[in-house]
C-alpha cells in the first residue's frame, strides 16, 4: 500500500488556499479522500509533499499527516485480514472519524424527584397548603435548573452548589429573606426524605444547608384601632368585610378558617358558644370561646339557607376592600415598613390601612390576647401553634409590655387604662370546664 499527500491547486479558493488530498494505492485499487486540511502553493512542498515552515504551526500540520497517514495503514491491514474490499466512505471516516456521542444524562430531572415526594405527602394526608407551597419551592428549583444549566442532583449536592442556588433564588427570583428560608427549609425536607425513605445517596450534610430567616415586623391594632374600624361609617358594599375581619381579630381565625365556617363549627358552652373545628393549615384542633362581640357579628348574619356562616369574599377582594376599609376608618398614621435590598435594610413610612390583610386580625387578636393578661400556653392552644416558640413570637413584638412595666416600675401607675380595648371579654379565650 502506497499514501500520496497532493495539493489540489485547480480547487483554489477565494483566499487563494488549496485543499490537501491523500491518495492510497493498494491492490491496483487507487482510493482519493480530503485530508481537510488546506493551504497556499507557496507554503506546500510538493516533493516532501508537506507543509513549508512558512505555514503557520507547520510542525503541528506535517504530525497530523503523518497521523492520517498511520491510521490508513492500520485501517487497510484490518480490512484485508477480515477479506473486505476497501472503500472511500471507509477512508474517510479514519480520516475524519465522528465524535463519540456524549455521555447520557441518566440524573432525574428535579422536578421528577420533588414530585415524587409531594405525591408521598398527599398520599399521608398533608393540607392542601402544605401541597401547594411545596409546588411554589419546586418551580424554584426547577427554574434553577434552567437558568444554571446544572442538574440539583441529591448525589452531587454541595455547597458550591447550594451558594449558587441561594444566589439564584436571592438575585433572579428576588426572593425576600423570609421566603429565602422556606425553600432552603423545603430543600432540607426534600433531601431528607430521598435520603431517609428512599434510600438515596445526598452529597452533602444536611445541617450545613443554611439560610437566615429576617426579623420582620408583623403589623397588629390596638383597641383604639379596633373601635375605629366598629364606629366606621361604611359603604354597604364594605360592611360585611370589615364585620369578617373584626370577627377574626376577636378568634385568631386564618382566612382559610374562617372561609370554611359553617353551623356545625358552633357549639353551646356554658350558657355561651363557642368554635371547635380542625385548621386547614396545620390540621390542630381548636376550640375558641365566642366573645360577646363575636357572638353578635355571628347573629348579624345568621341565615338558615346560607352553608357558611359569614358573607367572606374570595381573600384578594377580602384584602383589597379591607385597605379601604382601613382608610375610611381613619387608620391613616404612618406604619414603619421595613424591607431587605441590596444587602441592606429599607425602611419606609406607610400608611397604616395599606399594610393591612385578612392576617392581620390573626396578629391582632394575638398581640390584644396577650396584651389583656392571657397566658402563653393559653393563647398556644386557641392558635393551634404546635410549638409554643411560635407563639412566643407575638410575646417578642408587643413592645406594650416593656412600656407598661417600666412606667410601673417608674412611675408607679396603673396600666389597665391602656390594656383595654373594646371589652375585655373581646379576645378572652374559652375558659376550663369545671
Amino acid at each position: 500500500m502506497v499514501t500520496q499527500f497532493v495539493l489540489r491547486k485547480q480547487k483554489k479558493n477565494k483566499a487563494g488556499e488549496c485543499p490537501v488530498y491523500l491518495i492510497v494505492y493498494f491492490d491496483g485499487a487507487r482510493l482519493t479522500c480530503s485530508t481537510g486540511e488546506k493551504c497556499k502553493p507557496a507554503d506546500w512542498n510538493e516533493d516532501r509533499q508537506q507543509f513549508r515552515k512558512s505555514y503557520p504551526l507547520a510542525e503541528e500540520a506535517n504530525d497530523l499527516l503523518t497521523l492520517m497517514a498511520g491510521n490508513v495503514l492500520k485501517w487497510w491491514r484490518g480490512v484485508r485480514a477480515a477479506g473486505q474490499t476497501p472503500t472511500v466512505a471507509g477512508l474517510k471516516d479514519i480520516l475524519r472519524p465522528k465524535p463519540e456521542p456524549a455521555a447520557e444524562d441518566t440524573t432525574r430531572p428535579v422536578a421528577v424527584w420533588y414530585e415524587e415526594y409531594r405525591q408521598s405527602m398527599r398520599a399521608r394526608g398533608y393540607a392542601w397548603e402544605t401541597l401547594r407551597q411545596h409546588v411554589v419551592a419546586r418551580n424554584w428549583f426547577t427554574g434553577y435548573e434552567q437558568w444554571s444549566g446544572r442538574r440539583l442532583d441529591p448525589a452531587t449536592y454541595d455547597l458550591a452548589q447550594h451558594d449558587a442556588l441561594l444566589g439564584y433564588l436571592r438575585e433572579v427570583r428576588k426572593l425576600a429573606p423570609n421566603t429565602l428560608y422556606t425553600a432552603v427549609k423545603d430543600l432540607k425536607s426534600f433531601l431528607r426524605f430521598l435520603r431517609d425513605e428512599r434510600g438515596v445517596a445526598v452529597g452533602v450534610e444536611l445541617r450545613k444547608l443554611v439560610a437566615k430567616p429576617a426579623d420582620s415586623p408583623k403589623l397588629y391594632l390596638s383597641a383604639a384601632d379596633l373601635q375605629a374600624l366598629t364606629d366606621a361609617m361604611l359603604p354597604a358594599n364594605l360592611v360585611a368585610t370589615r364585620d369578617v375581619f373584626l370577627f377574626c381579630c376577636y378568634t385568631g381565625l386564618r382566612y382559610s378558617d374562617v372561609v370554611a365556617l359553617h353551623a356545625g363549627n358552633v357549639q353551646e358552652w356554658n350558657g355561651g358558644r363557642v368554635l371547635r373545628l380542625i385548621q386547614s393549615k396545620t390540621r390542630a384542633g381548636v376550640s375558641i370561646y365566642l366573645t360577646a362581640a363575636a357572638t353578635a357579628i355571628l347573629d348579624k348574619y345568621a341565615d338558615p339557607e346560607r352553608l357558611r356562616l359569614l358573607p367572606v369574599h374570595p381573600n384578594q377582594v377580602m384584602n383589597k376592600y379591607l385597605k379601604r376599609v382601613a382608610k375610611l376608618a381613619g387608620l391613616t398614621a404612618a406604619a414603619d415598613l421595613v424591607s431587605t435590598g441590596d444587602g441592606g435594610i429599607v425602611r419606609a413610612a406607610v400608611p397604616k390601612h395599606e399594610l393591612v390583610t385578612m392576617h392581620t386580625a390573626r396578629h391582632t387578636f394575638a398581640t390584644q390576647s396577650l396584651l389583656r393578661g392571657m397566658p402563653v400556653e393559653v393563647l398556644q392552644k386557641v392558635l393551634g401553634h404546635k410549638k409554643i416558640q411560635t407563639t412566643l413570637i407575638y410575646a417578642k413584638i408587643v413592645e406594650d409590655f416593656q412600656h407598661h412595666t417600666m412606667r410601673r416600675i417608674w412611675e408607679e401607675q396603673s396600666t389597665t387604662d391602656d390594656v383595654g380595648a373594646l371589652d375585655n371579654r373581646v379576645c378572652a379565650a374559652e375558659p376550663s370546664a369545671a
